[in-house]
């Protein structure tokens, strides 16, 4: 091999080496230039992580505020809507009260309608007591207004349904005393007239006895009835009433004005024979004794229960037996 080719050879590969050397050059200061550019695109993206990271961490506190607040909403619409159940209850409530007042009313109209036809049969001699329902109509017609007034500010203030329903309940128990007031004149004035033991009482009491009687026929039913006593040369008794069944008699006393005295002679005169002096046919029989008045005390009711006799007074719509107890005593049924 000769020195040229030698030469040459060396020659090609220097300038081989030269150009891989430049190559080798260009190749690092362009990695290190792609290097350098990606180690400051990692640092921005890096600072745009942590700025994201930031951003997320607030967003997360902010739903946890939102999803905090979204739960206290929920808590206040619930109280709300059991508020509004509890208003609805109370509404209905005060609605029933109304309804259950007004059938009250209506049934005490009717009452008062009844009351109106039974004192027409006494009309000359009631004027006095027709001026004073009068009277009471306006008062009445007062009243109505003022419930009318009352009414509309119920509507606009319905936190004073409580003491609504108090004076509701204090007029009901004002409007049973003025019943039983009126009945009480009533009896007082028809007894001042002499007509409450034949046109009141009697046929009362015989209603009573009839409900009592089971399958039993009426023998006998009379009012005033004077008796001689037989054994008693001029001694005369007047009974109020009788009301004799096949295996009972019901003997009645009636008095304006009551007192113990009255009782007390009533059940003596029955109990120790006299009774049956004047009316020897019922010896036989058993005496049911039979008190009455249009209105008695209730002092003077436990005290005629006591004695075992019977009471017959005005209740809330007739006269009838105020110590119901005591019906077991005489009536076996």
């Amino acid at each position: 091999m000769s020195p040229s080719y030698l030469e040459q050879v060396v020659k090609e590969h220097s300038q081989q080496i030269s150009r891989l050397e430049t190559l080798l050059a260009n190749f690092v200061q362009t990695t290190q230039s792609a290097i350098l550019e990606l180690k400051l695109e990692m640092k921005e993206f890096k600072e745009e992580m942590k700025v994201f990271k930031d951003g997320m961490e607030t967003f997360k506190l902010e739903m946890k505020d939102f999803k905090d607040e979204m739960r206290a909403f929920k808590d206040e619409m619930k109280g709300f809507k059991d508020e509004m159940l509890e208003f609805k209850d109370g509404v209905e409530d005060f609605k029933l009260e109304m309804k259950d007042f007004k059938d009250e009313m209506l049934e005490f109209k009717n009452e008062m309608k009844a009351f109106k036809d039974e004192m027409r049969a006494f009309k000359d001699e009631m004027k006095a007591f027709k001026d004073e329902m009068l009277e009471f109509k306006n008062e009445m017609k007062a009243f109505k207004d003022e419930m009318l007034e009352f009414k509309n500010e119920v509507r606009a203030f319905i936190e004073e349904m409580k003491e609504f329903k108090e004076e509701m309940i204090a007029f009901k128990e004002e409007m049973r005393a003025f019943k039983r007031e009126s009945q009480k004149q009533w009896g007082e004035l028809a007894n001042r007239l002499g007509t409450f033991a034949e046109d009141i009482a009697a046929p009362n009491i015989l209603r009573i006895a009839r409900e009592h009687a089971r399958n039993e026929e009426l023998v006998y039913y009379a009012v005033r009835i004077r008796k001689k006593n037989p054994q008693v040369r001029g001694a005369m008794r007047e009974v109020d009433a009788i009301v004799e069944y096949e295996t009972f008699v019901c003997v009645n006393e009636t008095k304006t004005s009551p007192r113990k005295q009255d009782i007390d002679a009533f059940k003596r005169f029955v109990e120790s024979g006299e009774f049956q002096k004047y009316f020897p046919d019922y010896k036989n029989k058993r005496v049911i004794p039979i008190f009455a008045s249009l209105y008695m005390e209730p002092s003077l009711i436990n005290y005629a229960t006591k004695k075992k006799v019977l009471v017959f007074a005005m209740g809330e719509d007739t006269m009838d037996i105020q110590n119901t107890e005591l019906l077991p005593l005489y009536f076996f049924n």
